[in-house]
């Protein structure tokens, strides 16, 4: 057995190094995510050239990163069964990657690029330590815990992700320092380089009542449909193009044209990581099948290939849910969009504890009733099967 002491140095020293990796790397990519951002808004014609972009970085995926294109599901799979130190080359292939999905115009988001760079720069330690395998499993979160904090300027539903999205009903409490301080330090060192992160204001919080229960229990169920039929939904797309397309390469092409047509037919509203529209769901109503657009555009482009991430989209997903659920229910817009960023990310990726966190973090602590009771529901009603497949199940979500 490890003393504490020598514990507590051992590990301030790996995750303070592992933080200033993550932490620099996700600040670059933001950045650079802002500018490819701005320059598609600005030059609209661009999404014309998506399906060409999805070929190129399926072509270079083929050639050059077969070894990675699992992503986050390597990620997990590594620290459940540790075999080999996991590529330098993921990092940049996977910001490139997302890079181009953004400047194109396809449907992404970014939290997988953040963890896939923080886990494949954290491992890269493992050879500067001579790390055992347990150690590396811990290594390994901790890199998780700050690519996802430092993306999102919420460390603590950071520190929690990278302990909870490994197991349902299971958490792994002997990287929890690790993981708390990689976590901290990297949204540190990320506000140091100049990023800032958008906050949602929610400005009053109904009181606490049956009524007031009762429907937040229901928009829950209602979040953790959508979660479970999400991570079915790109489950089966990418199963689906996989057994009619053979060549890697042609499903991103394939997928970016049935993208660009819809912009064409529908407008640019579900592409990008769609901030703008999260930010309305919080001030006015919007139109009810908002959602279900940026599903079927997110569904598509991750399906076929495009590299980014899951959980922005899902925040897109869940605020415009909300907004729609909000007359039904009789409570605020703010409220209900909040609650439904948190809660179909909830149920989809099969953690109610990060994202009750990430509400707190995010819209003050007098939502935590209220985050606690929809990210529950949603996960207990979003299935066994989330959007990460290397996920594991230790206990049934309602018992035996």
């Amino acid at each position: 057995m490890i003393p504490p002491l020598t514990y507590l140095a051992k590990w301030s020293l790996i995750a303070s190094l592992v933080a200033a990796l993550a932490g620099t790397a996700s600040a670059f990519f933001l950045f650079a995510l802002d500018g490819a951002t701005a320059w598609r808004i600005s030059h609209p014609w661009i999404v014309w050239l998506l399906p060409l972009a999805g070929f190129a970085v399926g072509w270079i995926y083929l050639r050059f990163g077969r070894a990675v294109e699992a992503g986050n599901n390597l990620l997990i799979d590594e620290i459940h069964d540790p075999r080999q130190v996991v590529p330098l080359r993921l990092a940049p292939l996977v910001l490139g990657g997302t890079l181009v999905s953004h400047l194109f115009g396809a449907s992404v988001g970014r939290e997988g690029t953040a963890v896939q760079m923080g886990g494949a720069l954290a491992d890269q330690l493992t050879h500067v330590f001579r790390l055992r395998h347990e150690d590396r499993r811990i290594l390994l979160m901790a890199g998780i815990s700050a690519g996802f904090a430092s993306v999102f300027g919420t460390p603590l539903a950071g520190a929690i992700f990278g302990l909870e999205v490994l197991a349902i009903g299971r958490l792994r409490y002997d990287a929890i320092f690790p993981c708390m301080l990689a976590a901290i330090v990297a949204d540190q060192v990320g506000l140091a380089w100049g990023v800032r992160h958008a906050h949602y204001a929610i400005a009053a919080i109904p009181p606490v009542t049956a009524w007031t229960l009762a429907a937040v229990l229901a928009a829950g169920v209602a979040f953790g449909l959508a979660g479970m039929l999400f991570a079915k939904a790109t489950h089966a797309a990418g199963a689906f193009m996989k057994r009619r397309v053979a060549y890697a390469p042609l499903r991103p092409l394939l997928g970016g044209a049935l993208v660009a047509a819809a912009v064409w037919l529908l407008g640019d509203r579900y592409i990008g990581l769609g901030l703008p529209v999260i930010a309305e769901a919080f001030h006015a109503p919007l139109a009810p099948w908002d959602w279900l657009g940026k599903f079927a555009f997110t569904v598509v482009s991750l399906g076929s290939g495009f590299k980014g991430g899951e959980v922005t989209p899902l925040f897109y997903i869940g605020a415009t849910l909300g907004n729609a659920l909000a007359p039904l229910l009789q409570l605020p817009f703010p409220l209900l969009a909040g609650l439904g960023f948190v809660a179909v990310f909830a149920g989809a990726a099969n953690t109610p504890l990060a994202s009750t966190v990430m509400a707190l973090e995010l819209f003050g602590p007098a939502i935590g009733p209220y985050a606690a009771l929809a990210c529950v529901a949603a996960y207990l009603f979003s299935g066994h099967t989330g959007i990460y497949h290397a996920q594991r199940r230790e206990h049934r979500k309602t018992g035996a």
